[in-house]
């Protein structure tokens, strides 16, 4: 009976990923070969659904979207993000209740979220564009507007998510031993030179964290557009996460979205693959 009991204590995890992890992965593969709406059996078709993909117009223009929220979200929410954590580390009075107060929209949910901002950014009757015109200003189509809407979106979800990398380029920079920055100080560093020769380097793990979180949360894009604009205005905001959604969930087309996804899941894989090597070489 002793003998067994590790085998006992490991099985739930061994059922665990075996039934939620491992077959799941298996049965996607296996569905991007197949025809399939729920409903009939499975048809086996080969290689069409690849095929499809790369003919697929809509989804590459989803697969643009989504970048182009990338190239804004992820530089736009690093670079705050490292800046509230560079004045949050210092000695400030109240420090505790802005960090709270920083991270308090990631626990809110991501739907209440997306609301507000949508009636804020409102065309008509949204607080942004009051203010706007109070000033004499045009209103602007924050929403509306195909060139603009995707940005708008980014600027969200940066707001939204920004303070769970404050708090992790926080404890990034408390790491960094005070004796460094001392010895700078006897040598006349400035602190654009103490911050790119000393704070970048020793928080170059912590950078690459927030990197591929933010990316990977990136490419996850859905709530907010598909709550925001459905996608629109012509199909300007549709992501990739959620055109794969409407084929799987609208269309019902199965083993066409299991393919979307596992083309989706290898070009993160890559993508963040590259970050790594780039981000291990510049900093």
């Amino acid at each position: 009976m002793k003998k067994l009991l590790p085998y006992w204590l490991v099985a739930p995890y061994v059922v665990h990923m075996l039934v939620f992890v491992a077959f799941p992965v298996v049965f996607s593969v296996v569905l991007t070969f197949h025809r399939w709406n729920i409903i009939s059996p499975m048809e086996f078709i080969g290689p069409d659904n690849y095929v499809r993909l790369f003919k697929d117009r809509l989804f590459w223009q989803a697969l643009f979207n989504t970048f182009r929220f990338l190239l804004v979200h992820i530089p736009l929410q690093i670079g705050i993000a490292l800046g509230l954590a560079e004045l949050l580390n210092r000695t400030l009075r109240g420090a505790a209740f802005f960090r709270a107060a920083f991270f308090l929209p990631v626990i809110v949910s991501g739907v209440v979220v997306t609301i507000l901002w949508q009636q804020l950014l409102s065309f008509n009757s949204g607080m942004l564009n009051r203010l706007i015109a109070g000033i004499g200003l045009p209103r602007v189509a924050w929403l509306d507007d195909p060139a603009v809407a995707m940005y708008s979106i980014a600027i969200m979800a940066t707001w939204k998510n920004v303070g769970l990398y404050v708090i992790l380029f926080l404890v990034g920079l408390q790491t960094v031993p005070p004796q460094y920055y001392e010895a700078a100080d006897l040598e006349g560093a400035t602190n654009w030179q103490k911050f790119r020769y000393i704070t970048l380097p020793m928080i170059n793990p912590t950078i690459f964290t927030v990197v591929v979180l933010s990316t990977i949360g990136g490419f996850s894009l859905f709530i907010e557009p598909y709550i925001m604009t459905e996608g629109g205005p012509l199909n300007s905001t549709l992501s990739a996460v959620m055109y794969i959604y409407q084929q799987a969930f609208q269309y019902y087309h199965m083993g066409y979205s299991a393919t979307l996804g596992f083309f989706f899941a290898l070009l993160i894989l890559a993508v963040v693959a590259i970050q790594k090597r780039y981000v291990e070489q510049e900093i």
